[in-house]
């Protein structure tokens, strides 16, 4: 089924330096994915990893504020 999902995207070119592209094909092939789904996969983990970052960041004065707001 995720194959098919694939199948009716849109598709479009990346360039990328074919040291890479190399890589990124040996990936693929180590989790069993096409090239696609592994830059899928990368793209969000990536994205995951940037919302961990913002959640484990000393919060700012605003949102220090709306914690402490009286919600009674």
């Amino acid at each position: 089924m995720r194959t098919r999902m694939l199948n009716r995207m849109h598709r479009t070119s990346v360039r990328i330096d074919t040291d890479t592209h190399q890589q990124l094909k040996k990936l693929a092939v180590e989790l069993g994915m096409t090239v696609g789904e592994t830059v899928a996969l990368a793209v969000r983990r990536l994205h995951q990893d940037r919302i961990g970052e913002d959640l484990t960041a000393e919060p700012t004065t605003d949102e220090i504020a709306w914690l402490d707001a009286d919600v009674g």
